[in-house]
């Protein structure tokens, strides 16, 4: 039944309060159309142009990573699109392996071996404590120090870290070295290799504390009663504490993947092309129209951001119906 009007008016406040929000709105679009015209205004003076138009001009300028076709003779709208998706790159992989990452450092900080749990300690609270361009700084200069391509350290089978980036196989085919570099896989840049670096490790120290205060909010009982059912460790926090802890830790976690997402606009301090790099620094130089540029990208965040919590709220709301993570 749709609600009465009278039912409507008290949800709002009253009369009084209605009366007053509408005028705060009121004055609040007033202000932006002012703030508006006059910088429009000042722009015109200027002899600066306004609008989107720029957007179907040619870039001039070459972008050294690029996950779709690009090249110099295309549009800015095309700039914009090469630096949303490596933006996009960054924050899933970085979400994908912070996650990990705090996953095992934040149950390390629980178990009861103690060079473990003394180990994941230091590393939360070593790295919860230091500005993450220092951390970014840090790595890009370590693998500047790496060995070249002919003395590649090799961390996994197949997988090499050499001064020019991180080489691993994909799509069937595996790095194998052939004269100054590695041929056949794919490869991360420097650049990329130390932002995601720089992202994990400090992402997923914060993601450790959200796991450590999750598990430690399922009650006690439940962990007795699976140790009663014959349940290994294991399997009491797989299948026992993990779950229940994920509706404390899904609100936490999304503020960090939010975090992390912003926090990738540091790539222009490595060199990375990322989108504040590629569109808010070059074709805003490039084109002078900075408020339209610096408004593209701010709803380019705010999508992203909006996304990220809406699906991570959906999630939580099943977990709360009892629904199967």
């Amino acid at each position: 039944m749709a609600p009465s009007r009278g039912g409507l008016v008290r949800r709002l406040g009253g009369w009084r309060a209605i009366v007053w929000q509408a005028g705060l709105l009121l004055a609040l679009a007033v202000l932006v159309l002012w703030l508006a015209g006059n910088a429009r205004a000042n722009l015109q003076a200027l002899g600066s142009r306004t609008g989107f138009g720029f957007l179907g001009e040619p870039a001039g300028f070459d972008i050294p990573q690029t996950l779709v076709a690009y090249s110099p003779q295309s549009t800015h709208a095309r700039v914009f699109l090469v630096g949303a998706l490596n933006t996009l790159l960054v924050a899933g992989l970085g979400v994908v392996f912070a996650t990990a990452l705090g996953l095992l450092a934040g149950l390390l900080r629980l178990s009861r071996n103690f060079l473990g749990r003394s180990l994941a300690t230091v590393y939360v609270e070593a790295v919860r404590n230091t500005p993450l361009p220092i951390q970014l700084l840090i790595w890009f200069n370590l693998l500047l120090l790496a060995p070249p391509p002919a003395r590649a350290l090799q961390l996994l089978p197949g997988v090499h870290l050499t001064n020019r980036g991180l080489f691993f196989p994909w799509a069937g085919t595996a790095p194998r070295l052939e004269g100054f570099g590695f041929m056949g896989g794919a490869a991360l840049s420097p650049a990329l290799t130390a932002l995601l670096a720089a992202l994990v490790v400090y992402t997923g120290a914060f993601i450790a504390e959200v796991v450590r205060g999750g598990v430690q909010a399922v009650s006690p009982g439940q962990s007795e009663a699976a140790r009663a059912l014959g349940l290994r460790e294991a399997g009491r926090l797989r299948l026992v504490v993990l779950p229940q802890a994920l509706r404390v830790m899904i609100p936490p976690l999304a503020s960090q993947y939010l975090n992390l997402t912003k926090n990738s606009s540091l790539a222009i301090v490595v060199g990375y092309p990322d989108l504040v790099s590629v569109f808010g620094n070059t074709s805003l130089t490039r084109t002078g129209q900075a408020i339209e540029s610096i408004a593209l990208i701010m709803l380019f965040y705010l999508a992203v951001s909006l996304l990220i919590s809406l699906a991570l709220n959906g999630w939580n709301a099943r977990l709360a119906r009892g629904d199967r993570p």
